[in-house]
């Protein structure tokens, strides 16, 4: 059972939506997109600014619908989000101590979305370093000290997490050494998620429950995108142009975290229209040609935008 229950209206617009989606990119196959979006009715429950317990908000019903919600597809960039949470979890135990680098980051990893910022978070969760290849023993040690952010996420015991994967870092142009022998010869170890998954994440980082309530407002704060046109212009990776921000008013707030490689084109946002409810939106999309067209979701985003005005 997910977090969130499925609602006949809901799945009734977003049917409509895919169909949209598919007579506007017809070369855009049915197995190339997932998604899951989540509405919050009053009383919201989020964006509270840590108002509820975490035993409180889980009790809160939230609808939803998914399609291939539960399909396991490599999430580029979006897995830092979960390196995101892990880190501050580690920082709120005392399992790691804060530091100006290590800060900076943080920062740079979900604001710029830099994959070298990425690569000390995972060496600091792991206690692990990229480098030559290891003899077998060692090697071994290596993998079970890489594979501790796969053992916290499975300790939450939550349905959406049983069958991801988040162990590796995040390139630029490949892994070497170690690093590529551990993503095995068919890279059947690459890092793999599903668009339920990182959105019952992002639920509980705008639910003020992840970690803690400051550590999700600050995660809340570091997923802030600015819609601002001016702003945009000469930013060519600024997470919204290409992504769901461009296709939201500028009016509106958005907290995103996306992720794009030359095979897949992804965004996971939380969104605040102006007078409606707010919603949780991922979408994945998979595909050579589609990881390069920067107008499948926004149209995407749009799509939903209307929908929403339909449900108020």
């Amino acid at each position: 059972m997910t977090f969130f229950h499925k609602d006949e209206q809901l799945h009734k617009l977003g049917t409509d939506i895919l169909e949209a989606t598919w007579a506007e990119f017809p070369g855009l196959a049915q197995n190339q997109i997932a998604l899951t979006w989540v509405v919050y009715d009053p009383p919201v429950p989020v964006n509270t600014g840590g108002a509820l317990s975490a035993e409180e908000f889980w009790k809160y019903q939230v609808r939803g619908f998914s399609y291939r919600g539960v399909e396991r597809i490599y999430p580029a960039s979006i897995v830092k989000l979960f390196y995101l949470v892990a880190i501050q979890e580690w920082l709120e135990t005392g399992m790691t101590t804060s530091s100006t680098e290590l800060d900076r980051a943080i920062r740079d990893a979900i604001a710029d979305s830099s994959n070298d910022a990425t690569s000390l978070i995972v060496d600091i969760l792991s206690g692990t370093t990229s480098g030559p290849e290891l003899p077998p023993g060692p090697f071994e040690t290596w993998k079970f000290q890489r594979n501790i952010v796969n053992r916290y996420f499975q300790s939450l015991k939550w349905q959406e997490l049983e069958s991801i994967n988040v162990n590796q870092k995040t390139w630029c142009d490949g892994a070497y050494g170690r690093e590529r022998a551990f993503l095995g010869e068919l890279m059947e170890n690459r890092n793999m998620l599903t668009t339920n998954a990182t959105a019952r994440l992002l639920h509980s980082i705008v639910g003020g429950v992840a970690v803690s309530s400051a550590r999700s407002q600050l995660m809340m704060n570091l997923m802030k995108r600015n819609l601002n046109p001016i702003d945009l212009t000469g930013e060519e990776e600024n997470q919204i142009t290409g992504f769901l921000g461009a296709g939201i008013p500028s009016e509106a707030q958005i907290w995103s975290k996306a992720g794009w490689t030359s095979q897949v084109r992804h965004d996971a946002a939380y969104i605040e229209l102006p007078h409606k409810q707010p919603y949780l939106l991922v979408v994945f999309i998979e595909g050579k040609v589609h990881s390069r067209n920067k107008t499948i979701l926004p149209f995407v985003s749009q799509q939903f935008v209307r929908a929403m005005i339909r449900l108020t």
